[in-house]
Protein backbone atom coordinates (compact mmCIF):
# COMPACT_ATOMS: atom_id res chain seq x y z
CA UNK A 1 0.00 0.00 0.00
CA UNK A 2 2.63 2.18 0.67
CA UNK A 3 4.83 1.62 -2.14
CA UNK A 4 1.74 2.47 -4.30
CA UNK A 5 1.15 5.66 -2.89
CA UNK A 6 4.89 6.69 -3.51
CA UNK A 7 4.01 5.69 -6.85
CA UNK A 8 1.20 7.31 -7.15
CA UNK A 9 2.95 10.28 -6.29
CA UNK A 10 5.98 9.89 -7.93
CA UNK A 11 4.08 9.42 -11.15
CA UNK A 12 1.86 12.71 -10.29
CA UNK A 13 5.52 14.61 -9.88
CA UNK A 14 6.88 13.61 -13.01
CA UNK A 15 3.21 14.31 -14.82
CA UNK A 16 3.47 17.96 -13.13
CA UNK A 17 6.86 18.26 -14.23
CA UNK A 18 6.09 17.41 -17.71
CA UNK A 19 3.04 19.56 -18.08
CA UNK A 20 4.82 22.83 -16.57
CA UNK A 21 7.72 21.87 -19.39
CA UNK A 22 4.58 22.05 -21.84
CA UNK A 23 4.00 25.43 -20.55
CA UNK A 24 6.66 26.83 -21.55
CA UNK A 25 6.51 28.61 -25.35
CA UNK A 26 8.64 26.82 -27.80
CA UNK A 27 10.40 28.36 -30.61
CA UNK A 28 7.12 28.07 -32.89
CA UNK A 29 4.75 29.10 -29.92
CA UNK A 30 7.21 32.52 -29.49
CA UNK A 31 7.34 33.28 -33.23
CA UNK A 32 3.34 32.90 -33.50
CA UNK A 33 2.99 35.40 -30.37
CA UNK A 34 5.25 37.88 -32.29
CA UNK A 35 3.67 37.51 -35.53
CA UNK A 36 0.22 38.28 -33.26
CA UNK A 37 1.63 41.22 -31.61
CA UNK A 38 2.81 42.65 -34.86
CA UNK A 39 -0.02 42.30 -36.37
CA UNK A 40 -2.21 43.84 -33.53
CA UNK A 41 0.53 47.02 -33.67
CA UNK A 42 -0.26 46.57 -37.73
CA UNK A 43 -3.65 47.44 -37.85
CA UNK A 44 -2.83 49.66 -34.47
CA UNK A 45 -1.30 51.89 -36.98
CA UNK A 46 -3.22 51.42 -39.62
CA UNK A 47 -6.44 52.33 -37.59
CA UNK A 48 -4.42 55.61 -36.36
CA UNK A 49 -3.01 56.44 -39.93
CA UNK A 50 -7.03 56.37 -41.01
CA UNK A 51 -7.99 58.50 -38.16
CA UNK A 52 -4.99 61.06 -39.34
CA UNK A 53 -6.45 60.59 -43.29
CA UNK A 54 -10.32 61.10 -42.25
CA UNK A 55 -9.27 64.48 -39.82
CA UNK A 56 -7.21 65.86 -42.75
CA UNK A 57 -9.67 65.33 -45.60
CA UNK A 58 -12.26 66.42 -42.78
CA UNK A 59 -10.14 69.65 -42.39
CA UNK A 60 -9.48 69.99 -46.57
CA UNK A 61 -13.05 69.01 -47.11
CA UNK A 62 -13.59 72.54 -44.88
CA UNK A 63 -11.63 74.51 -46.08
CA UNK A 64 -12.25 74.19 -49.97
CA UNK A 65 -15.98 74.96 -49.24
CA UNK A 66 -14.71 78.08 -47.18
CA UNK A 67 -12.81 78.41 -50.28
CA UNK A 68 -15.62 78.40 -52.38
CA UNK A 69 -18.06 80.59 -50.36
CA UNK A 70 -15.60 83.02 -50.43
CA UNK A 71 -15.32 83.10 -54.23
CA UNK A 72 -18.90 83.38 -54.71
CA UNK A 73 -19.18 86.30 -51.88
CA UNK A 74 -16.60 87.94 -53.93
CA UNK A 75 -18.51 87.31 -57.17
CA UNK A 76 -21.92 88.83 -55.71
CA UNK A 77 -20.23 91.72 -54.66
CA UNK A 78 -18.22 92.67 -57.54
CA UNK A 79 -21.87 91.79 -59.83
CA UNK A 80 -23.60 94.02 -56.70
CA UNK A 81 -21.01 97.02 -57.24
CA UNK A 82 -21.22 96.50 -61.44
CA UNK A 83 -25.20 97.25 -61.35
CA UNK A 84 -24.48 100.48 -58.64
CA UNK A 85 -25.18 103.54 -61.03
CA UNK A 86 -22.03 105.56 -60.24
CA UNK A 87 -19.59 103.40 -59.48
CA UNK A 88 -16.95 102.85 -61.39
CA UNK A 89 -16.85 99.44 -60.18
CA UNK A 90 -13.97 98.28 -62.93
CA UNK A 91 -11.69 100.69 -60.37
CA UNK A 92 -12.80 98.62 -56.95
CA UNK A 93 -11.03 95.45 -55.98
CA UNK A 94 -13.10 92.98 -54.04
CA UNK A 95 -11.58 90.24 -51.72
CA UNK A 96 -13.05 87.89 -49.81
CA UNK A 97 -11.51 85.98 -47.12
CA UNK A 98 -13.85 83.79 -44.32
CA UNK A 99 -16.58 85.79 -45.34
CA UNK A 100 -14.32 89.63 -45.11
CA UNK A 101 -14.65 91.45 -47.75
CA UNK A 102 -11.90 93.79 -48.82
CA UNK A 103 -12.37 96.73 -51.02
CA UNK A 104 -9.37 98.62 -53.15
CA UNK A 105 -9.07 100.78 -55.34
CA UNK A 106 -10.05 103.96 -56.10
CA UNK A 107 -13.72 105.93 -55.83
CA UNK A 108 -14.55 109.47 -56.67
CA UNK A 109 -16.26 110.55 -53.51
CA UNK A 110 -16.54 109.67 -49.76
CA UNK A 111 -20.26 108.96 -50.55
CA UNK A 112 -19.28 106.37 -53.03
CA UNK A 113 -16.74 104.54 -50.58
CA UNK A 114 -19.54 104.24 -48.21
CA UNK A 115 -22.18 103.26 -50.98
CA UNK A 116 -19.66 100.43 -51.55
CA UNK A 117 -19.01 99.31 -48.58
CA UNK A 118 -23.08 99.00 -47.86
CA UNK A 119 -23.89 96.82 -51.08
CA UNK A 120 -21.21 94.84 -50.35
CA UNK A 121 -22.01 94.26 -46.32
CA UNK A 122 -25.71 93.70 -48.17
CA UNK A 123 -24.57 90.31 -49.45
CA UNK A 124 -25.64 87.07 -47.66
CA UNK A 125 -22.62 85.69 -46.07
CA UNK A 126 -20.32 88.71 -45.61
CA UNK A 127 -19.58 88.94 -41.95
CA UNK A 128 -18.07 92.30 -42.51
CA UNK A 129 -16.07 94.54 -44.64
CA UNK A 130 -12.92 96.41 -45.14
CA UNK A 131 -12.89 99.42 -46.64
CA UNK A 132 -9.80 101.00 -48.08
CA UNK A 133 -11.02 102.52 -50.93
CA UNK A 134 -9.07 105.73 -51.72
CA UNK A 135 -11.11 109.13 -52.69
CA UNK A 136 -9.40 110.72 -55.76
CA UNK A 137 -10.68 113.89 -56.54
CA UNK A 138 -13.42 113.47 -59.89
CA UNK A 139 -11.89 113.93 -63.10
Amino acid sequence: MMQSKTTFIAISLLLAIGLSACDKPGPAEQAGKKMDQAASDTGKKVGETVDKLENKMTEQGAKSAQAFDDTEITAKVKAELLGEPGLKSLQISVDTVKGVVTLTGTVDSKANSDKAKARAMAIGGVRDVTNQLVVTSAK
